[in-house]
């Protein structure tokens, strides 16, 4: 274990500790006049995370993200309000590999005052051979696990326990939900892995904005090129850009991609460059990096994020992708 990844496991260590030292007795959990209990509330950092709290929590619990559709989460910054939701919670969710790095010091405060605060890749993060780090020396561990949907999966468990520890009495019903969930989420890797194997070998390479795909291409077996690093904090040099142009005109790649939350300009001065070379190569869609769709939409689910991605990536570099939800629709 690395010097950084043993500073990630004290930080997660810290956070329960203070959980298990502040908590005494039950969890303040009100009641209505009749005796059925109030929903307590949760509070998520990502919408990933939202996500898979939402659909396990239920009706038991009342779930709310801070960090929303389009917003970089390498750059956010807290809010005053943002403090107060965290503070007025009764759980939090964050991912724990650094992904919401300016949040770290506000999360820390919230354990300490006897909060439950969670990790939700704590399974992840004891598995040395799983975790990808950079290669440019700096040890710095890749946090963008949910493009990989097996990686993901081990989220669920994590979830699922935290809400029973928090709520005992539901435990039963949240490990069936995560049961079901997790059925779903293997569906969705299944499908994933079908159509992209359609994608030419030749043409297997995803070109974005950040390099936020590795887990994906790891996963499903495409190779992938980032203009900036794994943290949209890091900048792309005018020597970057043309050693990519140099590579999509060497490879003949058809198309490069966008990001939602993420600024296009560097992925359309490749495609300007790459014209100018005499290859033409489409922008072949905008993927879902570090931010899902819009709330109440689709995309704006863990589920509907992986498809879109998927389908898009698949159809635009030459496979064949129906899509997620019309092969389990049947529509």
């Amino acid at each position: 274990m690395n010097f950084y990844r043993s500073t990630l496991c004290s930080i997660s260590v810290f956070l329960i500790s203070h959980f298990l030292l502040g908590c005494s007795g039950e969890p303040d959990v009100s009641y209505d006049t009749d005796g059925s209990a109030e929903p307590y509330k949760i509070v998520c950092t990502v919408g990933m995370i939202t996500d898979i709290v939402g659909n396990l929590a239920g009706d038991y619990a009342e779930v709310e993200g801070i960090i929303g559709e389009g917003i970089d989460p390498h750059l956010y910054k807290p809010t005053r309000g943002d403090v107060i939701k965290l503070s007025q919670a009764d759980v939090v969710f964050y991912n724990g590999l650094l992904l919401e790095g300016k949040m770290t010091d506000v999360l820390v405060g919230i354990a300490s005052k006897g909060k439950l605060v969670k990790a939700v890749t704590e399974a992840i993060l004891e598995e040395t051979d799983y975790l990808l780090e950079k290669d440019d020396g700096s040890a710095y561990t890749d946090p963008h696990v949910w493009m990989d949907v097996s990686g993901w999966l081990r989220a669920i468990p994590v979830v699922a326990e935290t809400l029973a520890v928090y709520d005992p009495e539901n435990t039963q019903a949240y490990r069936s939900k995560a049961a079901v969930y997790a059925e779903q989420l293997e569906a969705l890797d299944a499908y994933a892995k079908e159509v992209m194997s359609t994608i030419p070998e030749s043409q297997r390479v995803l070109i974005t904005a950040h390099d936020a795909f590795q887990y994906l291409g790891r996963a499903y077996g495409i190779e992938v090129r980032g203009i900036q690093g794994m943290s949209t904090e890091s900048e792309a040099g005018v020597r970057d850009l043309e050693d990519l142009v140099d590579f999509i005109v060497e490879r003949q790649i058809p198309a490069v991609f966008v990001e939602s939350s993420v600024a296009d300009k560097n992925v359309r001065a490749l495609v300007e460059g790459a014209r100018a070379r005499g290859h033409d190569v489409i922008i072949g869609g905008s993927l879902f990096s570090d931010a899902m769709g819009q709330a109440g939409t689709y995309e704006g689910t863990y589920i509907g994020m992986i498809d879109s991605n998927v389908t898009t990536i698949t159809n635009a570099l030459g496979g064949q992708a129906a899509g997620f939800r019309e092969v389990v629709t049947g529509e």
